[in-house]
């Protein structure tokens, strides 16, 4: 397996968020990037905690529990906890693994940075926000 600033980006390059970049860029990505291992029914995310980052799920599937009880499942390729960083809050819900996981974690002054350097992975942000703003409007509230 590889190991310094490449060891993910082969799985990047497959996730919502950085699939579109170029190989520098997602060597960069790799770079500030935290593997984390976690097993089912683990708390990834605690509401009304600072926000410290965001997670892209290499593998497994997670539910993120928003605060009116809706549940959504996410998995290989996806992300989660960039809403509080962008909106500069508390975390609002609560993700645990509904399987083992594997994420990468990229602590929020990294992702600031890349936000700030690689226009394609606000582009990709904002897709991903658009996508959940319609998705959570369309669904039925408990």
């Amino acid at each position: 397996m590889a190991t310094g600033p490449e060891a993910h980006v082969d799985e990047l390059r497959s996730t919502e968020l950085f699939g579109d970049l170029g190989e520098d860029s997602l060597q960069r990505v790799s770079a500030v990037a935290n593997e984390l291992e976690a097993p089912a029914g683990a708390v990834l995310v605690n509401p009304d905690l600072p926000a410290s980052g965001v997670f892209v799920v290499l593998s497994g599937t997670v539910v993120a529990e928003t605060p009116d009880h809706r549940e959504h499942e996410l998995g290989a390729g996806e992300c989660f906890g960039e809403l509080a960083l962008l909106a500069g809050t508390s975390r609002t819900g609560r993700v645990s693994a509904r399987t083992p996981v594997r994420c990468l974690a990229i602590e929020r002054t990294a992702f600031e940075g890349l936000l700030q350097d690689e226009p394609g992975v606000a582009r990709a942000l904002l897709r991903v926000l658009a996508s959940r703003l319609i998705e959570a409007q369309a669904s039925p509230r408990p």
